[in-house]
């Protein structure tokens, strides 16, 4: 049985794409049988995983046109692909007046978490249907933190959003744990939004920071994870040794 997860951060420019997209190819390269699921109109995670935005069925068509989720899937060397497309962002609306909108996505995944050890979901950067969705079909969820002052402040707002999900329609819901992302040591800032992190959250948050790293940057526009653009570059390294981390907390 697969266990859901929610990357999750409603603001944007914290490396929640990058995290999915790496955490995803390094589950992989351990062994385990993965999907990530493009739940963000923009589609960067497909893309990331070298999988075209067009001529593929994807995330839009499971939840809206109930297209079966096994007829979606595109496999890639770093783990399987759920796609997404910008017809994803009219589902908002397309799913408004539908009776139980907010578990489409839960619903359609169903048939698939006899298939996979970790079924990885990639949200959009705000709160809205498709993040709602992720979040009802999600076990726990994988929170990025960039190491900047604002990310503060938009970590409480999810811790919120969580707990609001958890009372109203996801009683299982909980923080899987926190990723420190654009690391700097050299930093004071870095520095202090660690510690406040680390103080707020305890060992929810992992050893392992990700730093800032040109290749993490690169990685995307050759169309692959860093893990198969440069295996020994600091941001891959950083990515399997926080997904060693995850795998010997289950």
């Amino acid at each position: 049985m697969a266990k859901i997860i929610s990357i999750a951060n409603q603001k944007g420019g914290v490396g929640k794409t990058t995290t999915a997209v790496n955490f995803c190819a390094s589950l992989k390269h351990r062994g385990r049988r993965v999907l990530l699921c493009d739940c963000d109109p923009q589609a960067n995670a497909t893309s990331g995983m070298g999988v075209s935005k067009a001529g593929h069925a994807g995330v839009y068509d499971i939840m809206v046109r109930s297209l079966p989720a096994a007829e979606a899937i595109v496999n890639t060397k770093f783990g399987d692909v759920l796609p997404s497309n910008g017809d994803l962002a009219g589902a908002n609306v397309e799913l408004v007046d539908v009776e139980n909108r907010e578990f489409m996505l839960k619903e359609a995944l169903k048939p698939l978490e006899e298939q996979y050890d970790y079924i990885i979901l990639d949200c959009p950067p705000s709160l809205e249907l498709l993040t709602l969705n992720t979040l009802c079909a999600s076990n726990t969820v994988l929170v990025p933190v960039q190491c900047e002052y604002y990310a503060l402040e938009g970590l409480s707002d999810l811790t919120d959003t969580i707990r609001a999900v958890n009372r109203s329609f996801n009683h299982e819901l909980e923080i899987e744990g926190v990723v420190l992302t654009m690391y700097d040591s050299r930093t004071r800032l870095s520095i202090d939004v660690a510690e406040a992190v680390r103080k707020h959250f305890g060992s929810k948050v992992y050893e392992t920071a990700i730093p800032r790293n040109v290749r993490l940057s690169e990685a995307p526009s050759h169309g692959m994870p860093c893990l198969g653009y440069d295996r020994m570059s600091k941001g891959a390294r950083a990515y399997l040794r926080m997904t060693n981390e995850f795998l010997k907390r289950q």
